[in-house]
């Protein structure tokens, strides 16, 4: 199989980067992780109003979705640019809600697909952090059939990455909503959340890569740039190696999961929204491979910088931290290399 992105997506791509850029994310992010989520909140709106979080909404609740194909290309470009927020929680929350039905989604998805809504969630068996809770208007949480609306963020927990804050959501709120469907929705929307996560890893990684090739051109020892030793080649040219091959990974997942969801029935509230074996282990390949190769990255990003690379000062000590949290979250490696083994 040969699977190229159109001329649409690749624009859709070109057209996030130039936003993203003239957006000066490391000044959100500083602003973020201080607490002030002023301007996270009105890049988030100008991303919603180019389509992004109505890619996992169905247009019977006002999104365009879902399409995993086009939310994998919009997630590797705010993965590149590091933008704060609970990104992938809000994409699986789209495709928990539309999973689930009824008057929950009638109340939450139009404010998702529109911006108007950051959503965080947990899952069963997902770990019990919730990221930005702070941030979000809802949090979603999901036990055995039970979907449950978290009375309040909770306390905040410890964070490698300042600007992706944890919070572990109060227990209790009033079920929203019920039965075999919730289970079946969540577990779709595990793999969302797993498969976005993957894409988020992948473009810091990139990005992470780009930076370090510009410095090594630019730092000088002995009289030529550090960038012609033939051993700081081979580190780069390993990672970009390990970049290159989660790529078609994270598409072949992309590809995976759009077939799932263009079954009849799927996103209806039906419980047909159940991932499948195939799709669930293609998901956890992107996701244990970019994941590895996004933290590779920000590895040889460390090692080629040198001190500067510690400094607070440096914007890329942003994507330094979130490299190993993209990592871990929704699927450590081993759990995702086991359900590969399993699936």
């Amino acid at each position: 199989m040969r699977f190229l992105l159109t001329d649409e997506q690749r624009e859709f791509g070109r057209s996030l980067d130039a936003l993203l850029t003239a957006a000066d994310t490391p000044a959100v992010l500083r602003a973020w992780a201080a607490g002030d989520h002023g301007p996270g909140r009105a890049l988030w709106g100008r991303l919603a109003d180019a389509g992004v979080f109505a890619l996992a909404v169905p247009e019977a609740y006002g999104g365009v979705g879902p399409l995993p194909v086009e939310a994998a290309v919009a997630c590797v470009e705010l993965g590149r640019h590091a933008v704060p927020g609970p990104v992938a929680e809000t994409l699986a929350a789209g495709v928990l809600l539309a999973g689930t039905g009824g008057p929950v989604a009638a109340e939450w998805l139009p404010g998702i697909a529109s911006g108007a809504a950051m959503v965080s969630l947990t899952l069963e068996g997902s770990g019990p952090y919730a990221p930005d809770a702070d941030a979000a208007d809802a949090v979603f949480t999901v036990t055995g059939d039970e979907l449950r609306l978290a009375p309040g963020p909770g306390e905040p927990s410890a964070s490698v990455d300042p600007a992706r804050r944890l919070f572990r959501p109060e227990p209790g709120g009033a079920p929203v909503a019920k039965g075999p469907a919730v289970r079946a929705a969540a577990r779709a929307a595990g793999d969302t959340a797993a498969f976005a996560t993957a894409a988020l890893a992948l473009g810091c990684g990139e990005e992470l890569l780009r930076a370090t090739v510009a410095y090594v051109k630019q730092r000088t020892q002995f009289g030529v740039p550090v960038g012609s030793f033939q051993a700081v080649k081979h580190r780069l040219a390993d990672t970009l190696l390990g970049l290159e091959f989660a790529r078609p990974l994270l598409y072949g997942a992309a590809v995976e999961l759009a077939s799932e969801v263009s079954r009849p029935g799927a996103g209806t509230g039906s419980g047909s929204a159940e991932g499948s074996p195939g799709a669930g282990a293609a998901v956890a390949a992107a996701k244990v491979t970019a994941g590895e190769a996004g933290y590779a990255a920000a590895r040889t990003a460390l090692q080629l910088h040198g001190a500067i690379g510690y400094t607070e000062e440096l914007d890329l000590a942003w994507w330094l931290r979130r490299a190993r949290p993209l990592r871990d979250a929704w699927g450590t490696p081993s759990a995702c290399r086991a359900r590969v083994l399993a699936g």
